[in-house]
């Protein structure tokens, strides 16, 4: 599995994504679409950047009873993303009907992984707030073991946690981690987090880099510098 970096693209509206997509006229970043952007534009807003050549993350997010998951599934399964996701805490059953959902007549379907752990939650806010009294590394293994029972390609974790996951699903299991800054920059609004390169180091496959790229005074130089710190210098 090639790595590869993934712009995080939260905006509130197509215009101001176009904007800042058309300032890259050499490359065609993995971009990622959350709720924000798509609430806002709908599923057209992927399939003109699938015609633009971007592959695509659609960041939703999926958590509900087993049957609605699985039918809100089929129907992204339409839309040629190239990933996407649901909440581990949803239950094994939840994430296995979401892996039938999503797969097509024809036995091909997008990248599924499941969310472990929000980067934005701390141990403190996880046992006050949600009432889960383990710890958090444990809780992140847990539901990343059970994401790989359920069948799914992966999990979404912190990149301190990358190197865990693989040592308890496997190398072939797929790590994808937010929570990445330059050393240099801000932190903002996330708890656990490192850089490109060690992020590459603690055994990340893909990292999703937000405003260190899209706030950047230059954009594409910040997200050429991602991908040397990322994959050494050589885009897969």
């Amino acid at each position: 599995m090639s790595k590869d970096v993934i712009i995080a693209c939260d905006f509130n509206g197509k215009n101001e994504l176009y904007a800042f997509l058309d300032q890259f006229t050499e490359e065609k970043p993995f971009l990622k679409i959350g709720m924000e952007l798509f609430y806002a534009e709908g599923p057209e807003i992927v399939r003109e950047l699938k015609a633009r050549g971007h592959k695509i993350f659609l960041d939703l997010k999926l958590h509900d009873i087993p049957n609605t998951v699985k039918k809100a599934m089929s129907v992204l399964s339409n839309l040629d993303v190239d990933m996407c996701n649901v909440h581990a805490g949803g239950t094994i059953a939840m994430m296995e009907a979401a892996l039938e959902g999503l797969t097509r007549p024809d036995g091909t379907r997008p990248i599924l992984i499941a969310v472990t752990q929000l980067t934005s939650t701390s141990e403190e806010r996880m046992q006050q707030d949600l009432w889960i009294e383990k710890p958090l590394d444990a809780v992140v293994m847990h539901y990343a073991s059970n994401t790989k029972k359920a069948g799914l390609d992966g999990v979404v974790c912190s990149p301190l946690e990358a190197g865990k996951v693989k040592e308890v699903c496997g190398n072939a299991f797929l790590t994808i981690t937010p929570g990445v800054r330059f050393a240099d920059g801000d932190k903002g609004d996330q708890v656990r987090i490192t850089t490109p390169e060690k992020a590459r180091e603690l055994g990340s496959d893909y990292i999703v880099v937000g405003r260190p790229i899209t706030q950047a005074a230059d954009p594409v130089a910040a997200y050429r510098r991602c991908i040397s710190e990322f994959i050494g210098g050589e885009k897969a």
